[in-house]
């Protein structure tokens, strides 16, 4: 599984591609009209106290905190999907997970997919942060003899863990769920102590 991290991911879009897709998908021209409205041409400056910076003009990403980036992103990368049908990507606003299932070590449909991703990114305005995209490997073999070799995307090796946190949830190498169950109790905690503490 590879859990992938986009940098700055709602700061990328690029409104024309995006209006661009959506038509693809058959929304109406005056629901695309709005949103590429939406998207381009903000008016963006910074206020400290008393001092304002001069207003800069935005027509790239979405605005972050609002309500419908995380929609459009999704719309954005809903093209993104699997080269091969032993692959599946599971997709979460910003948040995307590629799982690979490799027989017998064949890992080429695997490695390519990746690839696939990374070169997707690249046309579509997006970068892979490598250093924070992690990979956790579930190995359902009884003996493991040979350790699968490193990954790499833009050349840069990924990193590979043990367990990885995503949407509130912590997957381990061997699918258990200690490692989660923990870390729910560990909340669980911290908010009751909240709970216990006498009100004056």
């Amino acid at each position: 599984m590879l859990f992938v991290d986009f940098s700055s991911a709602f700061n990328t879009i690029i409104p024309h591609k995006l209006v661009h897709k959506l038509k693809n998908l058959e929304l109406s021209t005056s629901l695309c009209s709005w949103i590429l409205d939406f998207l381009s041409n903000r008016p963006q400056n910074v206020r400290i106290g008393n001092l304002t910076s001069t207003t800069t003009i935005l027509n790239t990403g979405a605005p972050q905190g609002c309500v419908l980036s995380p929609a459009l992103f999704t719309l954005f990368t809903q093209d993104c999907s699997p080269t091969y049908s032993s692959n599946t990507k599971v997709k979460f606003a910003d948040d995307t997970t590629v799982v690979g299932l490799i027989s017998n070590n064949h890992e080429t449909h695997y490695r390519q997919e990746v690839q696939h991703l990374a070169e997707w990114c690249s046309d579509n305005n997006l970068v892979l942060n490598t250093t924070k995209t992690k990979e956790v490997i579930v190995d359902f073999r009884r003996s493991r003899k040979t350790t699968p070799s490193p990954l790499y995307i833009c050349r840069v090796e990924v990193e590979r863990v043990v367990s990885m946190g995503r949407v509130g949830l912590h997957i381990t190498e061997d699918l258990t769920w200690s490692l989660n169950t923990s870390h729910l109790v560990k909340k669980a905690q911290q908010r009751l102590f909240f709970l216990k503490k006498p009100v004056p």
